[in-house]
């Protein structure tokens, strides 16, 4: 991967298939690979939400986790953008 921003839609994912789909893309991730905007709804979405700041906060790859443009988006910063 070597976009800069890498949008995943994990709508309709359980929690360990959505693991497993995050996790595959952050090993795929470039040098050029900055942010992961992880789409996964505001109303069902909420579960995916926490499990992604309760299982990612201690990820040594994810350097912060930020609330997106909206409430049903979660982005993981890989990278700072200076």
């Amino acid at each position: 991967m070597s976009e800069a921003f890498v949008k995943i839609d994990l709508h309709g994912l359980r929690q360990e298939e959505a693991i497993k789909v995050i996790d595959k893309v952050i090993a795929a991730a470039g040098p050029t690979t900055y942010h992961l905007q992880l789409i996964h709804g505001y109303n069902r979405g909420t579960s995916l939400r926490s499990m992604i700041y309760d299982w990612y906060k201690y990820d040594p790859k994810v350097k912060r986790i930020m609330p997106g443009d909206n409430p049903g988006i979660t982005v993981l910063a890989l990278k700072e953008l200076y």
